[in-house]
């Protein structure tokens, strides 16, 4: 969770970046800022073609701030780039291929001249990408090769040939290519070469032999001096007034943020309080975290802040805050950054909007079987990815909180409510003009009195009809006031999956939705296209479908008028307390955020988990294993880990695992739901074997391991079983009509489906 000391190098979405000594745990930084602003922005930047850069932006918005920000990237990368060639051009030992490559790169700089610039922006951020990466790479080699000269190390790193370890090889060649893809390994002492490589892979993971030269009673350096920091007890805090301090001003967006926090201080007092009793006095580490708001960023041109009072999106302003109390409140040293030259080394966490799959997430493997978008290939543990909503179980949901009402505010509610008074989803005026709305429209208005809250600067927006009472763009507390007397809050099917629903269903409103024909998904939507998920969405708020339901929610079909007329008399027949679910108060997201932060570690080695019986030296110190792994479990079709074999240290616990095997062509996603359990991901490495195959009595002909993100499967027709090779590619969400999947599920706390209930 926390970096060690030294300087450390990571190649972030494309770009290069050099970070300086420091922690991160939330950040949306470098190239992923900018598409997270895009998917914010509803595709308003959204690339054309799967091949596009994530700099591909429609000419027509290229003239403003937004064309500004990025050329203000543009500018920095070729800044980055002419330095890391002045330093490479003064290593003696660069070699001639190098040097022939700095030349072209050289060239190729030099023709990008500053005239005309916006019309060939596209083609220059395409190239500018690829140098960076290039210029990095040859570096490393000329410093790498130089190093291992002056240490005379270079003969005792020969990449051993053991038939004991097999795979030693092939991840030695894998880190070459990679190392730089992830920042633990640079924790660990990976610094390029292959001693490095070799130390890492026999010390700290076991793919290759010991080296008889190195003392193994040590662990690497710069865990050895990780592991002496004094470690400090965090404390929750109630006064928010040094969080204030740290957001800073200058900017509509932070004023949003702060009123925000200011408005709920005395909700996340009490719900501190509350999780302070629930925990014990427990012992939590403080941790020291750096957050980098990557959208509000200079370098990302921070088109957010002049859309704040203009009906821009606000969901990530929302986010964002919820995301700095609930770390200042739970204790933690923060460092909030908001510009990229702050960034310095780090263990990252990514807020991302609608999620990235593991597919997406692989770059080698998202290359290859064509699932490669301008949104992915971060190669990062698929769980660093933190939703908005719980999306898929791949990542984690960090979420936000919603205004809770205490019972006298809710009283009021429902003496006060107009049943006949409905408040329209949509204060952007391009929201009213999709197709069909004048029909719905009508027939709402033939049975209540309809509000909209549009922003306008001189005149009534021509999109919003005559018959809407239009309030404008409203403060925050008087668009609570006038949800708190409309009976329906009614959705456009535009924005997806924002935080304004939850809010008006907590002040007592029914949120009526369209219900999509077929599901929006990357395959059949633009606003999808491109972003790396192949998530159907059923309804503008799949969270509200799926996890509320009526009689909060309801979703039809809004191009059947029958069905849609019958839907509004419904609602106005209908009572319905104010109602917030537990995981988006501000007690339910401390209790989230607290967990991740004291028990999620991506840094630390996960090797695949080897039974004793299976491993070819009998591991886990000698001990076999003489019963099964996996038993049944009482009332129900799914196994659970055998009481009588130790379970390895692992969060969540083994004792919420729940094996399951699903049907052909469905995911362990749906597998784990239709029981009643959550797929998750960090429980795959202990199904992955020969034993889960065994317990689920599947019969196996020919047992392989291969690179795919449904394994571990197998096909009932050709008695075929295939186990994963590559654990970035564990995937709760793949799914093939050939093969049915071994699913790891997990029970959940009620109200609170991201932890377990003994994850606490």
């Amino acid at each position: 969770m926390i970096t060690g000391t030294t300087d450390g190098k990571i190649m972030v979405r494309r770009c290069l970046v050099t970070f300086k000594p420091f922690r991160i745990f939330v950040v949306g930084i470098g190239f992923f800022s900018l598409c997270f602003l895009m998917t914010s922005l509803g595709g308003q930047f959204s690339a054309k073609r799967l091949g596009d850069s994530p700099f591909t932006i429609r000419t027509e918005v290229l003239g403003g701030v937004e064309s500004r920000g990025v050329l203000r990237k543009i500018s920095d990368m070729l800044e980055v780039i002419l330095k890391r060639m002045d330093s490479l051009s003064k290593l003696d030992n660069t070699s001639t291929t190098d040097a022939r490559r700095l030349d072209e790169l050289s060239s190729a700089i030099n023709r990008f001249q500053p005239a005309g610039l916006v019309e060939r922006i596209q083609a220059i951020a395409q190239n500018v990408s690829n140098m960076a990466i290039r210029v990095e790479q040859i570096l490393q080699n000329s410093m790498v090769q130089g190093r291992a000269v002056r240490d005379g190390t270079s003969s005792q790193c020969e990449v051993p040939r053991d038939p004991r370890f097999p795979e030693c090889p092939g991840k030695v060649d894998w880190m070459r290519a990679r190392w730089t893809s992830d920042p633990c390994y640079a924790f660990y002492g990976v610094d390029g070469s292959d001693c490095s490589f070799l130390i890492y892979l026999s010390e700290v993971e076991w793919f290759c032999p010991p080296l008889a030269w190195r003392n193994h009673s040590s662990p690497p350096t710069q865990h050895a001096q990780q592991a002496k920091a004094p470690k400090r007890q965090a404390a929750f805090r109630t006064d928010l007034s040094v969080l204030l301090d740290q957001v800073g001003t200058g900017k509509e967006s932070l004023s949003f943020m702060k009123r925000r926090i200011r408005r709920l201080a005395q909700q996340w007092a009490t719900a501190a309080n509350h999780l302070d009793a629930k925990l014990e006095q427990r012992w939590r580490d403080q941790k020291k975290i750096l957050i980098h708001v990557g959208f509000l960023t200079e370098e990302s041109g921070d088109v957010f802040s002049p859309k704040v009072l203009k009906g821009g999106p606000l969901g990530e302003m929302v986010q964002w805050a919820d995301i700095l109390t609930a770390l200042h409140v739970l204790g933690h040293n923060l460092k909030i950054s908001m510009s990229v030259k702050e960034l310095q080394g780090c263990h990252v966490r990514v807020i991302d909007t609608f999620g990235t799959e593991p597919a997406y997430n692989h770059e080698e493997y998202a290359t290859l079987h064509g699932y490669r978008t301008n949104w992915g290939y971060w190669n990062l543990n698929a769980r660093q990815y933190m939703t908005m909503f719980p999306h898929t179980p791949d990542n984690s949901f960090m979420g936000f909180v919603s205004e809770e009402l205490n019972e006298t505010e809710k009283r009021s509610i429902q003496q006060n409510k107009v049943n006949n008074m409905a408040v329209v989803y949509g204060k952007e005026a391009s929201m009213w003009k999709l197709q069909g709305k004048e029909g719905f429209l009508q027939i709402l208005h033939r049975y209540m009195e309809v509000h909209g809250t549009v922003y306008y600067e001189t005149q009534r927006p021509p999109e919003v009809p005559a018959f809407v009472k239009n309030h404008g763009l409203l403060p925050q507390h008087e668009l609570q006031q006038l949800l708190r007397k409309a009976k329906l809050f009614i959705g456009f099917g535009f924005p997806y999956e924002g935080p304004a629903p939850l809010e008006a269903i907590a002040n007592g409103c029914i949120f009526l939705q369209p219900k999509f024909h077929p599901p929006h998904s990357s395959l059949n939507h633009e606003f999808f296209r491109g972003k790396p998920t192949s998530r159907e969405v059923s309804s503008q708020h799949p969270y509200a479908e799926q996890y509320i339901g009526k009689p909060h929610v309801m979703t039809v079909d809004y191009n059947n008028s029958l069905e849609f007329d019958s839907a509004i008399r419904e609602i106005m027949r209908t009572k319905v307390e104010p109602y917030l679910p537990y995981e988006y108060t501000c007690e339910g997201m401390l209790e989230r955020v607290h967990a991740y932060i004291q028990h999620q570690d991506f840094c630390a080695p996960d090797p695949a988990f080897i039974p004793a019986n299976l491993s070819k030296q009998g591991s886990a110190g000698g001990t076999r294993i003489t019963g099964p792994l996996f038993v049944p479990l009482p009332n129900s079709t799914a196994l659970g880990w055998a009481s009588n074999v130790t379970a390895p240290p692992a969060w969540p616990p083994l004792s919420s695992l729940r094996l399951l095997v699903s049907q052909e062509g469905q995911s362990c996603v749906e597998a784990c739901q239709s029981a009643g359990f959550i797929c998750e991901p960090a429980h795959f490495r202990f199904i992955n074997n020969k034993e889960a195959l065994r317990g689920l009595e599947v019969q196996c002909e020919v047992v392989d391991s291969e690179i795919n993100h449904i394994l571990p499967a197998f096909s009932v027709v050709r008695q075929e079983c295939g186990l994963q090779r590559e654990p970035l590619l564990f995937s709760c969400a793949g799914h093939s009509p050939k093969y049915r999947r071994l699913c790891p599920c997990r029970d959940f706390r009620r109200g609170q489906v991201a932890l377990c209930r003994n994850c606490l």
